[in-house]
């Protein structure tokens, strides 16, 4: 895991047990590497079935690469365990 997240690890844990959340990071954390987020930002800021709660904590978790690494890491070496 990388360093410096171990203060984050509920948060990690809270998405590793929600499948849906999870899965999305997942998506996510792969759209940022491939350089491809920007069309599912401007989507997800368009979608009037989401409250702006969810928009804003979506695109936080978003626009932030490094945290998105980090919980993917962790989903990976955690994922026998759940």
């Amino acid at each position: 895991m990388l360093p410096g997240w171990h203060s984050n690890l509920e948060s990690f844990e809270a998405i590793s047990q929600d499948d849906v959340m999870s899965d999305l990071v997942l998506r996510m954390s792969a759209m940022s590497q491939d350089g491809s987020l920007g069309p599912f930002l401007f989507e997800l800021a368009r979608d009037g079935e989401l409250d702006d709660m969810t928009k804003s904590t979506l695109t936080e978790i978003a626009e932030d690469p490094t945290f998105l690494l980090a919980v993917e890491d962790y989903l990976l070496r955690t994922e026998i365990f759940h």
